[in-house]
């Protein structure tokens, strides 16, 4: 299986890089995208922009004939308990937007896992790797152990609770800089006045587990500075 040590090199801190692209691409512009550096996952999202399920599937389809796998960000935080649907159709990790309370974790936890360990149902063809895997606890079992996980801090609420939201089964914790953005400004005598405060101040909260930040930084040229912060995943735009 290709690719499938993903979650471990993310849990071992390995810099990993990735880059986003449409919905929408088609295979000769995601080989385009991908060929820019040397990626480690691709994402691409439905929280803003148009989104059906057939066009998520053939994405997934063209990621995985370019031995890439897939990140995908939901339409809304209420969609949370759709993600089980939506890994029926090819990613291989699920970002959930503007997450702020347990309750959104917990739902979360219960639709991106099998059982024993969740309650996501069985079924579909399109799932990451399932050619060649399709025993049923095989299958749940190997997807349990590889499948991420990504809860997204767009509020200070969120970046000062993140140790209470980062629970047993999240891989990571994303960023969205200009939502949060909005609610620094709206909060003006908050010790937290930038983004990179937010970024510093989880860090230290993740010391000692596994749980990573999942940086949504746009700006190859930023890799560097957020790398030496102690962040270890990146998601960037396409290189020019």
């Amino acid at each position: 299986m290709s690719r499938t040590d993903f979650k471990e090199r993310m849990r071992n801190g390995d810099i990993l890089i990735g880059v986003s692209a449409p919905p929408n691409s088609t295979k000769s512009q995601m080989e385009d995208i991908l060929g820019k550096d040397d990626y480690a996952f691709i994402n691409t999202d439905s929280q803003h922009s148009a989104f059906n399920e057939e066009t998520l599937v053939q994405f997934c389809n063209y990621a995985d004939e370019l031995d890439i796998p897939v990140q995908f960000r939901i339409k809304h935080t209420f969609n949370t308990y759709l993600i089980g649907n939506i890994l029926d159709l090819g990613p291989a990790g699920i970002e959930i937007p503007q997450v702020e309370e347990p309750e959104t974790v917990d739902e979360a936890l219960k639709y991106f896992y099998y059982p024993q360990v969740g309650r996501r149902s069985w079924g579909g063809t399109g799932r990451w790797q399932i050619a060649g895997n399709s025993d049923r606890l095989e299958y749940a079992d190997w997807w349990n152990n590889h499948g991420w996980l990504c809860l997204q801090m767009e509020s200070i609420q969120a970046v000062s609770n993140a140790l209470q939201l980062a629970k047993a089964g999240v891989d990571c914790l994303t960023w969205g800089p200009n939502d949060l953005l909005y609610d620094i400004e709206a909060h003006p005598q908050h010790p937290f006045r930038t983004v990179d405060d937010c970024v510093q101040h989880v860090l230290k909260q993740l010391e000692g587990t596994n749980i990573r930040i999942n940086f949504r930084s746009y700006d190859f040229n930023l890799r560097n500075k957020y790398i030496d912060m102690g962040v270890t995943m990146l998601m960037e735009s396409p290189k020019p």
